[in-house]
């Protein structure tokens, strides 16, 4: 059966969308989802130590949100323009989508600040445009001093800590929004599962347009997720391969997670290192090679990300589990509660 994107609809109350953190990472509300039999269970994001066993592996992705939306002027005409970079392409070049896109005529230059400009260059795939960096310096810490946390926009609410929107155990710069699932560790809850015996391993993913990009199309199999950058080490591959043979559980956290071990696993369920760009689209239908349980946030109506879960456990009871979550008043998006599929 053809999927409709409308297919994965549903009433979302505009005042559950969760417009800041809650007040320590590990206050969110955890919802439990049980496939083996159809189960709602509601509890508290520490609740996780109970549904992990030693042996299983904690697979999470340490990537760092860089503070991607930066604005500019133009020193001639005084016009403003707001740049959301997405993907690096080279140590100056940035795919970036433009706001006002009808004003960004290729080869203008925005200044940000007296250490950082920007040149308009060729249109991009991602309906943006490719852009030029011009700056004296070292980049990251240029963007620390200038840039803005590329927050949704549905969180119209002011960040007042910008360490809210990294995961305690981010590393590598690069990604252009937060692997939200990963929010709700902390330090102490990660050292308490390593202490029971779970295995935590780190893979990267640089969150760009495929994750968050609105699926504009009728039909969900004509929509095209834009490619982001991975990497899996030998090591990261070797842990999950021997956990599972020794029959330990593979726990992604995140979709962002979950799509890179489902991009480098093949037929037999053996996990593979690598680097390079995916765009897998996982929608119902899809069998899972690597992930045997998905701890994950609450997604937009329609999404990519809703249609992931949806293939994890199906249609019909991922929409089950949402309006459950609506009755009871969950939290939903960036900063919202958890949900985790078992």
């Amino acid at each position: 059966m053809e999927l409709k994107t409308h297919d994965f609809y549903f009433e979302l109350p505009h005042e559950l969308i969760a417009q800041s953190p809650a007040q320590k990472r590990t206050d969110s509300r955890l919802l439990i989802y049980n496939r083996s039999d159809k189960s709602i269970t509601d509890g508290h994001f520490p609740d996780i130590k109970q549904l992990l066993q030693p042996g299983d592996v904690l697979v999470r992705n340490n990537t760092r949100v860089i503070p991607a939306r930066i604005y500019g002027k133009r020193e001639e005409t005084g016009g403003e323009m707001e740049f959301l970079l997405l993907k690096r392409l080279s140590d100056t070049r940035y795919e970036a989508l433009v706001k006002p896109g009808r004003r960004a005529k290729e080869g203008l230059i925005y200044k940000v600040s007296d250490e950082l400009s920007v040149r308009v260059c060729e249109p991009n795939d991602a309906k943006g445009r490719n852009v030029e960096l011009i700056y004296d310096g070292v980049l990251e810490e240029i963007l620390d001093r200038v840039g803005n946390m590329p927050l949704p926009p549905y969180i119209t609410k002011k960040l007042e800590d910008k360490t809210r929107y990294q995961t305690v155990y981010a590393k590598h710069n690069g990604s252009a929004a937060a692997p939200t699932a990963g929010l709700h560790f902390t330090d102490e809850l990660l050292s308490e599962l390593e202490n029971m015996g779970v295995i935590i391993v780190d893979i990267l993913l640089h969150v760009g347009l495929g994750t968050f990009r609105p699926v504009s199309v009728e039909n969900v199999s004509e929509h095209h997720m834009h490619s982001e950058y991975y990497e899996v080490t030998e090591k990261a591959a070797e842990t999950i391969n021997n956990a599972r043979a020794n029959g330990g559980r593979i726990f992604a956290v995140g979709t962002t997670s979950c799509r890179t071990l489902e991009s480098v696993t093949d037929e037999s369920g053996v996990v593979h290192s690598g680097m390079g760009w995916t765009d897998i689209f996982i929608t119902p239908g899809y069998r899972f090679k690597a992930v045997d349980a998905l701890i994950t946030n609450f997604h937009l109506p329609e999404s990519t990300l809703l249609m992931l879960v949806s293939a994890l456990a199906s249609r019909d009871e991922m929409l089950r589990v949402y309006a459950h979550a609506v009755d009871e008043k969950y939290r939903f998006f960036s900063f919202g509660d958890a949900c985790i599929i078992l």
